[in-house]
C-alpha cells in the first residue's frame, strides 16, 4: 500500500506548505510584472517622451537589436529588484518586506509610473485646447448638433425594428451565458481550488484564458465572428456571449471567494463531499449576487449591442453606421435619440430589479 506523505503532516504544516507554494507563485508573478514595469518605463521614456517630445520625430526609429538589448536590461533589473522584496510588484502580491525602504521605493516608483504614463498619453494623443475651441471646429459642431436635434421620423419604423433586434441580441447572449458562467466560476474561485496542485493548476489556466478573452473588447469579437459566421445579429450575439462569459465568471468567482467560511466548515465537519459542501454551503450565499451581476450584465450588453452593429453585428448599430456614412445627420439624430431612450429605460428597469432582489 502506497502511503501519502502529506497525510502524515500536521494541519499546521500543510497550511505552511501551501503558503510557501503560494509565495513561490506570487514571487514568479512579481518578477514578471517587475520586468514589464521596467521595460515599459524605459520604452515610454525613450520613445514617447524623448523621441516625440524632445526630438519631435513624426516617425519613430525602430531596431530589433535595440529592443532586445532594452528587454535584456529590463530582465536583469526586474529580477534583481524583485529579489530584494522591495519592488512595487512584490507589494501588490503581498510578499514585500514590511520596512521603510520597501514603502518608499513602491510609493516613489508608483508615482513615477503614473506620471510618465500621463505625460506620454498627453504627448501621444496630441491634446490641443486651441483646436478644440477653434472657429472652424465650433462651426462644424454647430452644424452637426443642429441636424441631430432635428430628427427625421420618416425612418422610425425601420429604426424601431432594429432597436428591438438589438435588445434581443443582448438578452439572448445574457441568458445563454448563465449556465457555462456558473460552471466556470466555481473552477476559478481560489478558495475552492487551492486544495491541491492539480486544482490550483486548473484555476490558473482558466484564469489566464478568461483574462485573455475579457481583454478583447466585444467590438473586436464582433469583427471576428462577422468573418466567421457572416454579418448579422448572430455574429453580434456570439461576440457578446463570449465576452459576457469571461466577464461574469470573474464577478461570480469573486463573489464565491468572499463567502463566509463558517457554513463551509460546518458542512465539511459532517463528512460531506466537495459537491455537497458547494451545494449546501456555497450556493445559498451567492444566489443574490449572481442574480444582481447577471441583470447588470444584461444592462451592459444592451449598450454594447448598439456599438457592435458598427462592425457588422446587427441591430441599430448597423443602421447608424449606414446613415452616418452618408452624412445624413437628421436620420442619425433619430437613431441616437432612440438609443439614448432605450438605454435609459433599461438602466432604470435593471436598477429596480436589483433593488427588489436585495
Amino acid at each position: 500500500m502506497i502511503e501519502n506523505p502529506e497525510l502524515e503532516l500536521h494541519p499546521q504544516q500543510l497550511i505552511e506548505k501551501n503558503k510557501k507554494l503560494e509565495d513561490k507563485f506570487n514571487f514568479i508573478k512579481a518578477v514578471m510584472l517587475d520586468i514589464f514595469f521596467v521595460y515599459y518605463s524605459i520604452l515610454v521614456l525613450q520613445r514617447a517622451i524623448y523621441y516625440k517630445f524632445f526630438l519631435d520625430l513624426r516617425e519613430l526609429p525602430f531596431s530589433w537589436l535595440q529592443v532586445t538589448v532594452l528587454f535584456a536590461v529590463s530582465v536583469v533589473i526586474g529580477i534583481s529588484w524583485a529579489s530584494t522584496r522591495t519592488s512595487l510588484s512584490c507589494r501588490l502580491f503581498g510578499i514585500a518586506k514590511d520596512n521603510r525602504v520597501s514603502k518608499w521605493t513602491t510609493e516613489i516608483f508608483g508615482w513615477f509610473l503614473f506620471d510618465i504614463t500621463f505625460i506620454a498619453g498627453w504627448i501621444v494623443t496630441k491634446i490641443s485646447i486651441v483646436s478644440l475651441f477653434s472657429p472652424e471646429g465650433l462651426n462644424g459642431a454647430e452644424r452637426l448638433f443642429s441636424a441631430l436635434f432635428q430628427p427625421n421620423f420618416g425612418i422610425f419604423d425601420d429604426a424601431l425594428f432594429a432597436m428591438i433586434e438589438t435588445i434581443y441580441i443582448a438578452l439572448v447572449a445574457t441568458l445563454i451565458s448563465i449556465p457555462p458562467t456558473l460552471l466556470i466560476s466555481f473552477f476559478t474561485a481560489r478558495n475552492l481550488m487551492k486544495e491541491n496542485k492539480l486544482s490550483f493548476t486548473v484555476y490558473y489556466i482558466l484564469r489566464i484564458i478568461l483574462n485573455f478573452i475579457r481583454s478583447i473588447e466585444p467590438l473586436i469579437w464582433a469583427i471576428i465572428f462577422s468573418v466567421w459566421v457572416g454579418i448579422g445579429p448572430f455574429a453580434g450575439m456570439i461576440a457578446l456571449l463570449v465576452h459576457t462569459i469571461a466577464s461574469n465568471a470573474k464577478l461570480y468567482s469573486e463573489a464565491i471567494e468572499s463567502i463566509e467560511q463558517g457554513p463551509v466548515e460546518a458542512i465539511s465537519a459532517t463528512g460531506a463531499d466537495r459537491v455537497q459542501v458547494v451545494w449546501h454551503a456555497v450556493v445559498p450565499q451567492i444566489v443574490l449576487p449572481f442574480l444582481s451581476f447577471t441583470i447588470y450584465r444584461w444592462d451592459i450588453n444592451v449598450r454594447m449591442a448598439t456599438i457592435i452593429g458598427l462592425v457588422g453585428g446587427g441591430g441599430i448599430g448597423t443602421m447608424l453606421m449606414q446613415y452616418q456614412g452618408l452624412a445624413r445627420w437628421r436620420e442619425v439624430g433619430l437613431i441616437v435619440i432612440m438609443i439614448a431612450f432605450v438605454v435609459w429605460v433599461m438602466d432604470y428597469i435593471s436598477a429596480k430589479i436589483r433593488e427588489a432582489i436585495y
